[in-house]
């Protein structure tokens, strides 16, 4: 589902990602590991493309993401077509980005309404669905402010899903809770897990990532260090810098 190939990041003189290869398959969770300042969230914002990569390609379900490729150069795409390749990747924020001036209903059928041109009474339909999966349809009326952190977090999971994404991005989703709000962000991550929805999750709740992830990829210094089964990576790892890593957070 999504292909990640020798892809380079720097900002200036900065390298942040320095040749990095990814696979995630369709219906799997990825969890991605690593220090502050390893790239983590650099890798997750150049899968969207909100950041360019200056080499390498990237693509999802089959189609080049950014760029169009002719020959052996990529050109860059108008940004009304990367606008469309976006709706096909759902992005979950670390501090939720949710529209202060909107409902929280209609922060849900905002991109739906706007992106994808379906009719309001439609999509006002999928988000009260939405709106109960994630457990919050009696805060459909209430705006942001009037929410907790955790449940705000979680109408920005269900504002993601309302696009019907083919992979759904997440950012940290819980640092930026207070501890006792982690757990229901978790349990509904949990839950998209259970019914096979395509995840890249950018994570230091090792337990969590244990508990989820298909496969888990440990970053450092822009590249990959390590990947592959959580019991592989996070019980036995082959590499200092994993073990290194994972003693200070375990």
């Amino acid at each position: 589902m999504v292909d990640v190939r020798g892809v380079h990041k720097s900002f200036g003189a900065l390298k942040v990602l320095r040749g990095v290869d990814l696979t995630v398959r369709a219906g799997e969770v990825t969890a991605l590991l690593g220090p502050s300042g390893s790239g983590k969230s650099t890798l997750l914002r150049v899968i969207n493309h909100l950041e360019k990569v200056n080499r390498g390609w990237i693509s999802i379900d089959g189609e080049l993401i950014g760029y169009r490729r002719s020959g052996d150069r990529l050109y860059e795409l108008r940004e009304r077509d990367i606008l469309r390749q976006r709706t096909h990747i759902g992005f979950v924020f670390q501090h939720f980005h949710l529209f202060p001036h909107l409902t929280v209903l209609d922060n849900v059928v905002e991109a739906p309404v706007a992106a994808l041109r379906r009719p309001r009474k439609e999509a006002v339909a999928t988000a009260e669905r939405l709106l109960a999966r994630v457990g919050l349809a009696d805060k459909a009326g209430a705006y942001p402010r009037q929410l907790s952190g955790g449940q705000q977090q979680r109408v920005a999971i269900a504002r993601a899903l309302a696009i019907e994404p083919k992979v759904l991005l997440f950012d940290e989703p819980t640092s930026a809770l207070d501890p006792e709000l982690v757990g229901e962000v978790l349990d509904v991550i949990k839950d998209l897990a259970r019914s096979g929805t395509t995840m890249v999750i950018v994570t230091h709740e090792i337990g969590f990532a244990r508990e989820v992830a298909d496969t888990v990829v440990f970053l450092d210094g822009g590249v990959v260090v390590e990947q592959g089964p959580p019991g592989a990576v996070l019980d036995a790892p082959r590499h200092e810098r994993t073990r290194a890593f994972l003693s200070k957070v375990l």
